[in-house]
């Protein structure tokens, strides 16, 4: 029975979260952009006409088409064609599969070294917690550019380089927000509470404290998703990123840049397009959390 009105009680607070994030119409907008370029990445392999990957069927004699011309193999390119011959509406989908798997993968890791660290670090304190605290502030006195630059230029090119370099950028804007949060947590009764029930100090802190955490790291991890996908075109685009054969939203903007002043528009501006929109529409989701996770915040 316990178990029931448990479920019952999630499932009334979670009817109440939705109910007030589809109050903001703008948000729902985001959300709907956002869900509609997740599955056309998803779908990618399915909706593509041709796969960027396989340079066998790329043909240079496609090159620089604008949109509307039909390709060598019959299928018209809607969005044209880049430098190399590869049709920007396939590339672009594939292009947004890279991103949001770099995206999500590094915050993924990220948060879950931060969140480690930041709970350490409030829950140990003293010399843990100074020795913590003050790798986070060195690192984010850095610029996340560079810092990220820094990285792939030793590690080199490839997608598991820049997730790599993203998690050493991201990581620490996890660890400051669980570590202010689980401050704040670590002083209530509850917490002495267990304690003083002779629970283990694990279970203290990861079914206790950690999940009172979880509202603000939601809300970080939504901004760091939109800033490694950023960040990831940025590094694409300066060419230390992703190799040509992977034409990521950065590779697509990159090979018409040189373009831009020839009237070949196309190349560069629907990659820089889809790019935008989808940092939009995670912003736009990211905004509306962080104003329903915290009333307090709410405009």
């Amino acid at each position: 029975m316990s178990g029931a009105a448990a479920a019952q009680r999630e499932s009334g607070e979670f009817g109440r979260f939705a109910a007030r994030f589809m109050e903001d119409r703008v948000a729902l907008i985001g959300l709907a952009m956002l869900v509609v370029i997740v599955l056309a990445a998803l779908l990618a392999p399915w909706i593509a006409p041709q796969n960027p990957y396989d340079l066998a069927r790329v043909d240079i004699m496609d090159s620089r088409q604008p949109p509307g011309a039909k390709a060598g193999e019959g299928f018209v390119m809607w969005l044209g064609s880049d430098g190399v011959g590869r049709d920007l509406w396939s590339g672009i989908l594939y292009g947004l599969r890279i991103s949001l798997a770099v995206g999500v993968l590094s915050g993924v890791l990220a948060a879950t070294i931060g969140m480690a660290l930041g709970l350490l670090a409030a829950y140990a304190g003293g010399r843990t917690e100074t020795l913590i605290m003050r790798v986070v502030d060195l690192q984010l006195s850095m610029p996340s550019v560079l810092l990220a630059l820094i990285l792939v230029a030793l590690l080199g090119k490839g997608v598991d380089k820049i997730i790599v370099a993203l998690v050493a950028v991201q990581w620490a804007y996890y660890a400051r927000t669980v570590r202010g949060s689980a401050l704040v947590e670590r002083r209530k009764e509850y917490v002495e509470a267990a304690l003083s029930l002779g629970l283990s100090h694990a279970r203290t802190v990861f079914r206790h404290i950690l999940p009172n955490c979880l509202a603000p790291v939601i809300v970080i991890a939504t901004v760091q998703t939109a800033h490694a996908i950023s960040l990831e075109a940025t590094l694409s685009f300066l060419g230390v990123g992703l190799p040509q054969t992977e034409p990521s939203l950065g590779v697509l903007i990159s090979n018409g840049f040189q373009y831009m002043l020839s009237g070949k528009y196309w190349i560069s501006f629907f990659p820089g397009v889809a790019l935008l929109l989808t940092i939009v529409a995670i912003n736009l989701v990211g905004d509306r959390l962080r104003d329903v996770l915290n009333p307090r915040l709410e405009r």
